[in-house]
């Protein structure tokens, strides 16, 4: 029987949150002025960043998906269009986090507002010296949130998160992130997994934590690799919109194979722009609110 729930990252996305570049990145101005310091790795252009966004809007509405959209904010940056980051939504509430990094610390309290404005609980937030970010944060099913322990989500944060969750019957798994580039990176649990399907999930198993690797086998998770040479374009970053069918960055050519070699339908966007240049692919570029997952 279908149930919707917010704990789910494979089920027929309902309703989802999403930030355009004419609300983030504002314009070109913004963008040629923010790109270095929010550690870009090239500067995005304008016009080509909001085509890109509308092929990826159009992708998430033809699941007829409610999509909603964060308005543009004196207060936040260019990073902002990342929108997973600053929240995590329960069925229970909305938890606001705590950046891990410095520059995007007005984000929670933007989309703290607007889930406020749409009728959204908040659950609670996470405090200093706590942090905890969005793309650290993946559910293997809906009793169980897995957390990267990364640069970007500290231990009192998880703690803060432990606090909030388990009361409510959701184990928090805890997955020892790699050093990997170091804290200047934007390095997240969802860098190296993205689930597709109750059973299956799109992995870079080189900078995978072990302790989550082997709990994904346990639990007879079918792992689709990504070639090393196509980490750094985002193919590890892949969109469920609904059970074995996703949404990914365009010309990450082995990946979308071997996904359909899975028995995945695979839709694709041009990224160049919004993703491979920020660092965040479609998974960082949404926050799912609500999904239809079906019980067993």
């Amino acid at each position: 029987m279908p149930n919707l729930t917010a704990h789910s990252d494979v089920g027929l996305i309902k309703s989802v949150l999403m930030k355009r570049p004419s609300e983030g990145f504002v314009n070109q101005e913004m963008i040629d002025k923010e790109w270095e310091s929010h550690n870009f790795l090239d500067v995005p252009n304008y016009e080509g960043a909001v085509g890109e966004h509308q092929k990826l809007e159009k992708l998430i509405s033809s699941k007829n998906a409610e999509v909603h959209f964060l308005p543009e904010s004196a207060s936040t940056t260019i990073d902002s269009i990342y929108c997973r980051d600053a929240s995590l939504v329960t069925d229970f509430g909305v938890i606001l986090c705590r950046m891990g990094k410095p520059l995007r610390k007005d984000e929670p309290e933007e989309e703290g507002k607007f889930f406020e404005n749409i009728g959204h609980t908040i659950l609670g937030k996470i405090e200093a010296p706590g942090t905890l970010e969005g793309g650290d944060m993946t559910w293997l099913d809906e009793k169980t949130l897995a957390v990267g322990h990364s640069y970007r989500t500290n231990y009192d944060g998880i703690k803060q998160l432990k606090n909030l969750l388990e009361p409510n019957g959701i184990e928090v798994f805890v997955a020892e992130m790699p050093h990997y580039k170091g804290p200047s990176d934007v390095f997240h649990l969802m860098s190296v997994l993205s689930p597709v399907d109750y059973n299956k999930a799109i992995v870079y198993s080189p900078l995978m934590p072990i302790h989550l690797r082997e709990e994904l086998l346990r639990r007879n998770y079918q792992l689709i690799e990504v070639p090393d040479e196509e980490y750094d374009t985002q193919g590890p970053n892949v969109l469920a919109i609904a059970p074995s069918e996703c949404i990914m960055v365009a010309n990450n050519l082995v990946t979308k194979s071997r996904l359909e070699e899975a028995g995945c339908t695979v839709h694709e966007y041009k990224g160049e722009e919004i993703s491979v240049k920020g660092g965040g692919g479609p998974t960082c570029l949404t926050r799912p609110i609500l999904r239809e997952v079906n019980l067993l």
